[in-house]
């Protein structure tokens, strides 16, 4: 459960920084309020899952082993220098969330044969569409809808994943 824990955090993250205009003051907060909730959940299925000594990743599967390192390694050095290409060509500072979606929605698709779990590359396609949406986004001008398509939709599709496999793991018989 401890990836599903990172993955709500980020995702309540990408939620709480990117909601903004063009939504209104209402739509923002709510959708504020709903990522903090969901990652609340997120956060007592883990409690709950380790008091019962469940775990989503499997007894003894080393999920953080070199593979995985190698993964996060790649993932940073893309993030950071992405940004900084970005910046070097001008790009709207929009942009900069679609990167970051994109990469880490590249990020689940390469894990997935890692872990062996088909599971996580279906978020991380679904990111990667959001994260290149925006870029696409970016460079039309329209700035403006790349908080929401890539930050608070990418946000909203972690969170949903977390709780809905944190529910299945607390749930499980």
């Amino acid at each position: 459960m401890t990836g599903l824990l990172i993955g709500a955090i980020f995702g309540a993250v990408f939620v709480v920084v990117n909601a903004q205009s063009p939504l209104n003051g209402l739509t923002v907060n709510l959708l504020r309020v709903a990522a903090c909730l969901g990652a609340a959940s997120v956060v007592a299925m883990w409690f709950a899952a380790a008091r019962k000594g469940r775990s989503a990743e499997g007894a003894g599967q080393n999920m953080f082993g070199k593979g995985y390192l190698v993964v996060v390694a790649a993932e940073a050095i893309l993030l950071f220098g992405g940004i900084r290409v970005l910046a070097a060509v001008e790009s709207p500072e929009q942009a900069n969330v679609a990167w970051v979606a994109f990469v880490v929605g590249v990020h689940f698709i390469v894990l997935a044969p890692i872990w062996q779990d088909r599971g996580i590359a279906v978020p991380g396609v679904v990111l990667s569409l959001l994260g290149a949406a925006g870029l696409v986004l970016a460079a039309a001008g329209a700035v403006t809808w790349v908080p929401l398509v890539s930050g608070v939709l990418s946000g909203a599709v972690l969170l949903t994943g977390a709780v809905a496999f944190g529910w299945r793991t607390v749930t499980a018989a």
